[in-house]
């Protein structure tokens, strides 16, 4: 086991994109088989797609990286916008690709900004919030697991499986 917190909440977001996670298929088993057009699919009219909570995800694990670096987290007014929820530019097999490459890109670059962070620096407050780091982070791991269940179920609703 990690010896410090950053080092343990950089595992557990690891765990969560890439795999061996508790609870079952981290993000990577879940969209490893999904193509363009089941990502965009909307089995459910009043969710989102696939697609929309694979950039959904990536936008807040891009935004706590940021915070790492200094920049203020994005203003609660954009949730519920395309900020938010960026909808896919295209529909193809490239694009889709282009989007889960960044999402585990952005997920290991977060994971490694977190090694690096520092468990002294857990209790300073987020650019542009109220809260700290430390709720900032597990937050984030908490929000990709909750989106990542959401992506499991539409995905059983597509393939049946």
């Amino acid at each position: 086991m990690s010896n410090t917190e950053c080092l343990r909440i950089a595992d557990q977001l690891r765990r969560a994109f890439e795999g061996e996670a508790w609870h079952g298929p981290a993000l990577r088993e879940l969209l490893g088989n999904v193509t363009a057009d089941q990502a965009n699919a909307r089995p459910l009219k009043a969710a989102h797609s696939i697609w929309e909570l694979t950039l959904h995800i990536d936008v807040w694990t891009r935004a706590a990286l940021e915070s790492l670096r200094g920049v203020p987290m994005p203003n609660l007014s954009i949730i519920g916008t395309k900020k938010d929820w960026p909808s896919p530019p295209h529909v193809s097999e490239g694009d889709w690709k282009t989007a889960t490459d960044k999402l585990f890109q952005t997920g290991a670059e977060l994971a490694h900004a977190i090694e690096g962070f520092g468990d002294e620096r857990l209790s300073d407050t987020v650019p542009g919030r109220q809260y700290n780091f430390y709720y900032l982070l597990h937050g984030i791991v908490q929000h990709s697991l909750y989106h990542g269940g959401q992506i499991a179920v539409l995905k059983k609703a597509i393939t049946g499986g």
